[in-house]
């Protein structure tokens, strides 16, 4: 079947369904709750429990600055999406930003390369979640993996509500357990229940609070804005609400400052309670903290907790890659199969290409040799940049559209427009830039900007095929 069917693509840009979906469209059944933990689910995953060990040990104490301007920065990237959503209620997907401000080029792009990032974390938590497991279970890596990897496939081909109630339980653990642990975490440092009186001495003690220097803590900041993204997601599936553009306005920044809360917290606290030079790479540093204050069976609940982040993640990686693909297909920009509906109104193709694409990664990363695997993750590291990049461009252009046609401004409007979008633009190519000049992350981002080139390829190549179709379409 063509990957261009102009009739569809109309019907979509319009704000209707494709004809082949059933019912009108996709589900109208999650609620604020759901929107909120899949949003709060998102951000919070493994990157926050154990890939933080990773920040503290570049930054020291002050890497919960570090964390802070992150926040900050994908605080003002909510605040995009959230004027945006605002002023353009009928888009459905945070990708498709970028086609209403930049056109189908940038749709395009932005949509495979999003959808890309995400199918890739599919195997990925998959990956994680059976190391986890095989530690308590008689399977092998592969067999458990598999397992999962059909659970949560059945999961996401029941309905967006079950996908969205699973969420909303997992993330319900995660915040739970990380209000439990900064309540805990701050009583020690306090000295309330530390018998040796406050610590937080541990933020000075051990080579001073910046140890490796203030260009460490800027330096560190792309390694934590990899972890930290993830809450655009709730544009996608505010489609799926009953009021998708007031339910990404209300979400865009409440739940981050929340999700600030809880990053720079925690890490505030983890490195006021135990001495930084404790932390060890790929070790969680909650379990650390958990241990010097003396908590019994440290390690095994923070891999309890561990493991529903990334199941959390995995979940949500297969809903995320699904409704791209399905936005991709209504647009006219992958095949027009996948944009039909199963009886629950959930796009079973789409779902199917993510499914397939996890028990692929899980055999290839624990039966072959994991050179294939390793470049593909690698070639996804920077593509979120890229995305925000081009999400923040989309923003500027819409505004000023809207300011040359005369229209009233947006009720969620951009802070200091135009020149905090500009500052965001700047930071995203600072981080770049820091990935090109960091040897740990030189890898990730020139395969990232081959991933990128690959893109716009495929577009300039279909896109010239289509023209060539219309021209050669006799007129009348």
């Amino acid at each position: 079947m063509s990957i261009h069917d102009p009739t569809v693509a109309e019907t979509a840009a319009a704000g209707g369904s494709s004809p082949d979906a059933p019912h009108g469209g996709l589900s109208r059944t999650l609620k604020a709750r759901h929107l909120t933990m899949i949003s709060i689910g998102g951000i919070i995953g493994a990157g926050l429990f154990v890939g933080s060990s990773t920040a503290i040990i570049a930054a020291g104490p002050a890497s919960f600055l570090s964390y802070l301007i992150t926040g900050v920065l994908i605080l003002v990237m909510m605040r995009m999406l959230g004027e945006m959503a605002t002023s353009l209620p009928n888009v459905r997907s945070f990708t498709e930003f970028a086609r209403a401000g930049l056109g189908d080029g940038a749709g395009f792009v932005v949509g495979w390369l999003y959808w890309y990032f995400w199918v890739l974390v599919v195997p990925v938590e998959a990956i994680a979640g059976a190391k986890i497991l095989h530690h308590w279970l008689p399977f092998t890596p592969l067999e458990i993996g598999v397992g999962l990897m059909s659970i949560m496939t059945g999961v996401n081909l029941m309905s967006a509500r079950s996908y969205a109630e699973f969420e909303f339980w997992f993330a319900s653990i995660k915040v739970a357990a990380i209000l439990v642990f900064i309540a805990t975490a701050a009583s020690y440092a306090f000295g309330w229940t530390s018998p040796a009186g406050e610590t937080f001495g541990n933020l000075v003690a051990h080579g001073g609070f910046a140890p490796h220097g203030w260009i460490a803590v800027l330096a560190t900041v792309p390694t934590v804005f990899f972890a930290m993204t993830g809450a655009e997601i709730t544009t996608i599936a505010a489609a799926e609400s009953s009021e998708p553009g007031k339910a990404v306005a209300r979400m865009s920044v409440t739940v981050i400052w929340r999700i600030l809360f809880f990053y720079v917290m925690s890490i505030f606290f983890i490195v006021s309670v135990a001495s930084w030079t404790q932390v060890r790479s790929g070790e969680s540093p909650f379990t650390l903290a958990l241990d010097s204050m003396g908590i019994p069976l440290a390690g095994s609940l923070m891999s309890m907790i561990i493991l529903t982040a990334v199941l959390s993640c995995l979940n949500s990686a297969f809903y995320v890659s699904s409704r791209v693909l399905f936005v991709l297909a209504e647009r006219g920009d992958a095949p027009q199969r996948l944009v039909r509906l199963n009886r629950r109104r959930v796009p079973t193709g789409s779902v199917l290409i993510g499914a397939l694409a996890g028990f692929l990664g899980i055999v290839a990363a624990t039966e072959t040799p994991q050179a294939v695997f390793d470049f593909l993750v690698s070639s996804s590291g920077a593509l979120i940049v890229f995305v925000y990049m081009v999400i923040a461009l989309a923003q500027i252009a819409l505004r000023r559209r809207r300011e040359r046609a005369g229209e009233p401004r947006p009720v969620i409007q951009m802070w200091l427009f135009p020149w905090l979008s500009y500052a965001a633009l700047g930071a995203m190519a600072g981080v770049l830039i820091a990935m090109a000049f960091t040897r740990g992350m030189q890898r990730d981002f020139y395969t990232s900007c081959l991933t990128l080139a690959v893109a716009i390829a495929a577009y300039w190549l279909i896109h010239g095929r289509r023209r060539r179709a219309e021209e050669r379409r006799p007129v009348g």
